[in-house]
C-alpha cells in the first residue's frame, strides 16, 4: 500500500435526503478511490477515503461542496491508516455506501 493516504470525513449541512452519499459513491468510483460512506443519526454523513494522495485530495476538494442538492456547511479531516478496505481476493479497492 505504499503511497497511499486515507483519510476520515464528517460531512455537515444539509447532507442527508439529498443524495449524498449516492453522489459520493459515483465521484469516488469516477475518480479510483477506495473506502465507505454513511450517515450518521445526528444529520452528519461519514466517509473515509482511501487511495493515491492526488486523488484523495481531489475526492475532499468535491466533499467540501458536494452534489447540488446538498449544502455543506463544514467538512472535518483526519487521516486514517491506509489498507483496511484492501481484500486478498481482489486486485482493486471498492467504494462502498454503507
Amino acid at each position: 500500500m505504499t503511497g497511499r493516504i486515507r483519510r476520515h470525513v464528517i460531512v455537515t449541512g444539509r447532507v442527508q435526503g439529498v443524495g449524498f452519499r449516492f453522489h459520493t459513491a459515483d465521484e469516488a468510483n469516477r475518480l479510483g478511490v477506495a473506502g465507505w460512506v454513511r450517515n450518521l443519526p445526528d444529520g452528519t454523513v461519514e466517509a473515509e477515503f482511501e487511495g493515491a494522495a492526488a486523488v484523495v485530495e481531489q475526492m475532499l476538494a468535491w466533499v467540501r461542496i458536494g452534489p447540488p442538492s446538498a449544502e455543506v456547511t463544514g467538512v472535518q479531516i483526519d487521516d486514517a491508516e491506509p489498507g483496511r478496505e484492501s481484500s486478498s481476493r481482489r486486485s482493486r479497492l471498492e467504494f462502498r455506501i454503507r
